[in-house]
């Protein structure tokens, strides 16, 4: 366990150092192929319930794909992470307008807050078709290195005790954040597909 931990830790230094040395360009022009590549994907186009990530600055863009959702009438459940624990839930958001509205956390990314008890969770309405998944590091075979908190793992398996059973996942992902073999452990949750910018 040690050991693994260990492994984790130091990719997610090496995947950092990657990403710091991106410019704000290419994870813009990257960012952009994606969404592209997402709005056309046939599961992005058939689900109507899809949960997406607000990205920080060192993860795949995904404003187009919301401004895209909220066009195409699909529903939008955004994050919204307890800081002292695991816990996320994933609130619906009505427009963009509504998402401008919403307080930034420490991590400069907006979430609702966490009095707000009036918006529609994800598992308790219906359940979700598709999560957009972030992360530092990805392989081909759907492993996934996230931060080390655990909230995506943690849902998911939240997610596969509903009556709708797990939205398929995509992970969107720099080119530069792939990796040979990522360290996974029996609490980590395989990804159905990674989404990247291909030669």
């Amino acid at each position: 366990m040690a050991v693994l931990r260990a492994s984790k830790q130091a990719l997610r230094k090496e995947l950092k150092r990657r990403l710091a040395a991106l410019s704000a360009e290419e994870k813009q022009r990257q960012s952009l192929v994606l969404s592209r590549k997402l709005l056309k994907h046939p599961k992005y186009v058939s689900s109507q319930r899809i949960a997406v990530f607000l990205s920080m600055d060192d993860e795949v863009s995904t404003e187009e794909i919301i401004r895209d959702m909220f066009k195409r009438g699909k529903s939008c459940f955004i994050p919204r992470y307890l800081s002292n624990s695991s816990h996320m839930d994933m609130l619906e958001i009505n427009s963009l307008q509504d998402l401008e509205k919403l307080p930034l956390t420490s991590w400069n990314i907006r979430q609702p807050s966490d009095d707000c008890n009036s918006r529609k969770e994800a598992l308790t309405s219906g359940g979700l078709d598709l999560m957009l998944m972030p992360g530092l590091g990805f392989d081909l075979s759907g492993g996934r290195l996230g931060r080390g908190k655990g909230f995506y793992d943690t849902y998911l398996r939240r997610c596969s005790e509903h009556p709708k059973g797990k939205p398929y996942t995509i992970a969107l992902a720099f080119k530069e954040q792939l990796c040979e073999k990522v360290p996974v452990d029996s609490t980590d949750v395989f990804i159905d597909e990674v989404l990247y910018e291909e030669q």
